[in-house]
């Protein structure tokens, strides 16, 4: 079996690095196509303002709400007739996908800009593809990463505080399931064995989460860019995203995937559902007294759940555990990458134990 490592072409960070968008991107191409979102593009336009784009034009296109087909065909079709060279997607996850899938059928490079770090989705080679009506269409392997990834870290510092807490959560999982994956000898993303570049990057991930979490947290609500904030950003966006497609998936995303589809858990993010599949894998693992304890107390400091009160579980619990775990046992999921058998009954009762050990410390 091979190993297989991914990873974006370039990464960029540091503040006000926007106003260098156009420099940066000139030697993929003259004219770029900009997808995001009409508050985006305000944001983007505003933090970019007074800086040169004579080394590359920058052509801003209103995204239309959805990862669609529909929406991607769209994107195709302006770029051919503005003559772009370039795909940008400046904005969130459903803006970034849309600019990774476009670029791909158009075989165009993918410059991907994000305007928040509540997921590590920039620099992944995936696209989550949906309906018109906003069903799950499929999730679109890509044959590379993104060409190119911006990241301002000035337009983070002034995005929503959960947004970075959310990428937070979304990150803390990268090194419990690569972990798992090494240990069991299971394909990342890619379909090869995991690196022990990958490893470390995705330790590196969670001590930095460890140790810049907290400080990063209270920076951004007072919407300040420390180094702290540095630090977890290029852990939410960077770390994460090399960690988990080159490391590969575990329980942590399993459970998120079956707390998706429990009504009551909708208004919350998907890092903030991953986060409590971490502390769920770490049950079914049997973890020390001391990384339990660890793993809590970081998720409690920052406000990521803890317990299924705070992702919104309130009634009905033993049928919605049921279905989480029913969800997150079905054939294919990164669930059976745990190094040990995995069955409904014993995820069911992690799920259980999870929660009765958030309410303890709580």
């Amino acid at each position: 079996m091979s190993i297989i490592f991914a990873a974006p072409g370039k990464y960029i960070q540091g503040r006000g690095e926007l106003k260098n968008l156009s420099a940066h991107i000139a030697k993929l191409g003259k004219k770029a196509l900009v997808i995001a979102s009409p508050l985006g593009i305000e944001r983007i336009q505003s933090a970019m303002q007074g800086s040169d784009c004579s080394a590359c034009s920058l052509h801003f296109i209103p995204f239309e709400g959805e990862c669609s087909m529909t929406e991607i065909g769209r994107m195709q079709r302006i770029f051919a007739e503005e003559g772009c060279e370039i795909v940008v997607g400046a904005g969130g996850g459903k803006v970034m996908d849309t600019a990774k899938a476009a670029a791909c059928f158009l075989k165009a490079p993918c410059v991907i800009v994000p305007t928040a770090v509540s997921s590590d989705a920039p620099c992944s080679a995936l696209s989550v593809i949906y309906h018109d009506d906003g069903s799950l269409d499929q999730r679109l392997a890509l044959p590379k990463s993104p060409d190119f990834v911006l990241v301002d870290s000035d337009l983070i510092a002034h995005a929503p505080v959960r947004l970075l807490v959310a990428g937070m959560g979304d990150a803390f999982s990268t090194y419990f399931e690569a972990r798992a994956c090494c240990a069991s000898a299971s394909d990342n993303i890619h379909g090869g064995l995991s690196s022990c570049c990958a490893q470390v990057i995705a330790r590196s991930c969670y001590d930095i989460l460890l140790a810049d979490g907290l400080n990063a947290k209270l920076a951004v609500e007072h919407q300040l860019c420390t180094q702290a904030v540095e630090n977890i950003i290029e852990a939410n966006t960077l770390l994460s995203g090399i960690g988990f497609e080159s490391g590969g998936k575990g329980a942590a995303h399993a459970i998120g995937d079956g707390l998706n589809t429990i009504a009551q858990c909708k208004r919350m993010m998907h890092g903030e559902k991953v986060a409590f599949g971490s502390l769920v894998q770490l049950i079914l693992e049997n973890a020390s007294a001391d990384e339990l304890h660890e793993a809590y107390g970081f998720c409690i400091a920052v406000g990521l759940p803890v317990t299924l009160a705070q992702l919104g579980i309130t009634e009905d619990v033993a049928a919605c555990i049921a279905q989480i775990a029913s969800v997150a046992t079905q054939p294919e999921k990164s669930i059976y990458n745990m190094p040990f058998p995995i069955d409904t009954a014993l995820v069911a009762d992690a799920i259980a134990m999870a929660d009765a050990y958030g309410q303890r410390l709580l």
